[in-house]
Parts: C-alpha cells; structure tokens; sequence
C-alpha cells in the first residue's frame, strides 16, 4: 500500500497540493489527526485497495513528533510506502498571502502576532520537515506547483530522488535546498547580445559552453562531490535537493542544472526544475 502524507506552512499550498493527488486518482483525506492513521489505512486496504491514499496533516491538531515517529514505525511493519511532502514558503509571502486572503493563521489566537504564529508552526514542524521531500512554493503559482508535485508523485519509491533546480541568487535561495552551488563564476552569455534572450536549454547557449573547459570542470567537480556524499546521505534521506544558482538564473544555471540531472539520471530517479523560468 502506498501512503503520501502532506503537510508544511499554513498558507503554502497544502490544499493545492492536496487537490493535484486526488486528480490523479489518490484516495484524498484532509486535517486527519495522525493518530487516526492506522484505522484509515485499514479501512482503506478494504473498500478501495486499487487506490493510492494522500492524508493532509493541519498544524492546528498540534503534531506529536514522538507519536509521530511511532506511527512511521507501525507503518513500515504493515508494509505501507510512507511518502511525506513538506511545503514550505518564506515568511513575508506568508504574511502577504494571508493580509491578502484576510484569513486568520490557525495559530494567530489572542495575542498572538501572525508573525509570532509563523515561528511558532515552523518550531512546531521542524523535525517533520526533516524527514519530507520540501518544496518551497515560494516562487510558484498553482500551476506550477501541480506540475512538480505531479514529477515527484509519479517517480520509483525505491529509488534515491534527486532534485536539480537552477534559480537566480538575486531572486533568493531556495528553501528547500539541501546544498546550494553559486555558479557565478562562469562567462555569462547575459554578455552576448545574440544569447541574452535565449536560456540555458537553447542549443546556442550549449554550443558556448561546450568551448569553455571551466564550465565542465565545475560541473564534475560538483558531481564528484554529489557522488560521495549521496553514499553517506541516502543511510537516513531519500531525497536530495541541490539548488544550482547564477545571477539571473536564465543561463548558466540552467545549463549546470541540465548537465547535472544526465550524469546522474540512469542511476537514480532525477527531477530537474528551473526557477526562473517557470516564472517567466
């Protein structure tokens, strides 16, 4: 039986998120206490076993990372594929999208600041996070967001998931970066006027790497780098974020990105994003 689990900041995408699984034929349950997991999943496996089910997890329960730790441990003796997807987002979005929304924070009680609430869901969920697969939505509309969670949902359980995304360092770093690469010191096709407008996917913006030996030298050098630390990594995670960052994030990091995502996609299960352009 496979399980996707789904939680992060209030205000994040959780709903969004929530919704892309059902669409693809997830059996969806929003807000469950954890503890109720087991009965679900029993209650399941009897009346819709060709499903796969997602559980949204609300910070308003109040999440028991201890009991948390014990219902993971009960589901890997009944042999149920626990995935956890965490959405996180930079506490100013967060703040504008709920003066926007004018919803109160679940946790913003009496004199509690939204701010306050912010840090406090964060505290809260911290070790959960530690144990997800994190998607800052930061940057992402819903439609963007649909379509990486529907990447990540479709990739092998069984394989060790890496995720290459290019963004700009001007922009931000992502959140959900495990190892951040500045790759700014390479030659910026910004430079040329006939590259400035294409991206690093476009065949020209290749052909002006390809005669600069430094831009693959980086590049082995990062993936040597990643090839050794996956060995250690992969005892205790089974996902890898690696944020790759230029400037603007519309050349150089995408074509690193790129080049890194083929040397390590017939090993593991590889998902590749570009910040800044799903943005454009």
């Amino acid at each position: 039986m496979k399980l996707i689990l789904i939680s992060g900041l209030s205000g994040s995408g959780k709903s969004v998120a929530l919704k892309v699984l059902e669409d693809d034929g997830f059996f969806c349950v929003d807000n469950l206490p954890p503890l109720l997991l087991p009965e679900l999943a029993k209650w399941h496996e009897t009346h819709n076993p060709s499903l796969k089910l997602a559980v949204s997890i609300d910070s308003r329960l109040g999440i028991d990372i201890s009991r948390f730790d014990r219902l993971m441990a009960l589901a890997q003796m009944a042999q149920i594929q626990v995935r956890i997807l965490f959405l996180d987002t930079r506490d100013d979005v967060l703040i504008r999208r709920f003066s926007q929304t004018r919803r109160p924070h679940p946790l913003a009680k009496n004199k509690v600041t939204l701010k306050e609430a912010i840090k406090s869901e964060r505290e809260m969920l911290a070790l959960l996070r530690d144990n997800a697969y994190v998607v800052d939505t930061t940057h992402l509309s819903a439609t963007q967001l649909r379509s990486i969670i529907r990447d990540w949902a479709q990739i092998e359980i069984s394989k060790f998931t890496i995720t290459f995304e290019s963004f700009g360092f001007k922009y931000g770093i992502p959140l959900d970066a495990d190892f951040v690469f500045d790759v700014r010191s390479l030659p910026n096709p910004y430079y040329d006027d006939n590259l400035r407008s294409l991206t690093g996917n476009d065949e020209k913006v290749k052909q002006f790497f390809a005669l600069n030996d430094e831009a693959y030298n980086l590049i082995n050098d990062i993936a040597d780098f990643l090839k050794r630390r996956i060995k250690e990594m992969r005892q205790h995670k089974n996902h890898l974020n690696i944020a790759i960052g230029c400037t603007g994030g519309q050349h150089r990091s995408v074509f690193v990105a790129n080049s890194l995502a083929e040397c390590f996609t017939d090993d593991y299960s590889v998902l590749l994003r570009h910040r800044q352009l799903l943005e454009g």
